[in-house]
């Protein structure tokens, strides 16, 4: 599969190589894993927050320039709120890649632990990472991510925005979903180590992950589908023998 892209190329370049690096290995698994595991459940409820998090964006800054821009005329101040709620409707659901982590990370030990009972009994862990340590790790990352983001966001008027947040995105949620992953057995230090031995694998999935993050619909499922993704990445990399 190639991709067309207008601009300077580098967008096409960008995208054609990551997409040939994608591993392919864990898409069929991933998907069969959501049946056999029993996770439709946690996928439902992903969905719902997900869609709670952007309505949540949504309220709070068109709250906010409703409270602190006023104009003289009232359709104007009518007008402006209805296009500030809009657009950070819009610009939320494309920045929802940044949140998946945090909603991932509310759900993860539940989908690893599912995975693995059907999957790779012998790798069960009895105790997992604290929720609470997880979450501050998570809070901190989505900061980070957001961040990053708002600073690429020049660079969409130049037409290498879309690929620099692609690569930006590929970089941040597949690290961070593997180290979630592997951290669970290995502890943060060792699990980033294994991601530095294994870039292909580990960026290659965040890299589809950050394309299903953009699919309507679809993206509402992605803090389940990734963590599922990335334990299969992980124990097929254990299998290969690090």
């Amino acid at each position: 599969m190639r991709l067309p892209c207008s601009g300077f190329g580098i967008c096409r370049k960008v995208m054609n190589c990551a997409i040939d690096h994608i591993p392919m290995y864990p898409i069929l698994l991933t998907l069969k894993t959501i049946s056999r595991a029993k996770l439709s459940g946690l996928m439902i409820l992903s969905g719902l927050l997900a869609v709670l998090v952007v309505a949540g964006l949504v309220a709070v800054i068109t709250g906010l320039t409703a409270t602190l821009v006023h104009f003289k005329t009232g359709w104007l101040d009518t007008v402006f709120n209805w296009v500030t709620g809009i657009a950070t409707g819009i610009g939320g659901w494309f920045m929802l890649p940044v949140f998946t982590v945090l909603i991932g990370g509310i759900f993860q030990e539940t989908v690893i632990q599912k995975v693995e009972r059907t999957y790779y009994p012998g790798a069960l862990q009895k105790q997992g990472p604290t929720f609470w340590a997880d979450l501050a790790h998570d809070i901190r990352f989505t900061l980070k991510a957001l961040f990053l983001n708002l600073l690429a966001m020049p660079f969409y008027f130049i037409g290498i925005g879309f690929a620099i947040s692609i690569v930006l995105n590929s970089y941040l949620l597949g690290r961070e979903f593997f180290e979630g992953v592997a951290g669970y057995h290995l502890g943060k230090d060792e699990a980033g180590e294994l991601a530095r031995k294994h870039p292909r694998m580990v960026y290659g999935g965040g890299f589809a992950i950050t394309l299903i993050s953009l699919a309507p619909v679809l993206n509402l499922f992605v803090p389940i589908l990734a963590v599922v993704w990335m334990v299969h990445v992980y124990h097929r990399i254990q299998e290969q023998g690090k």
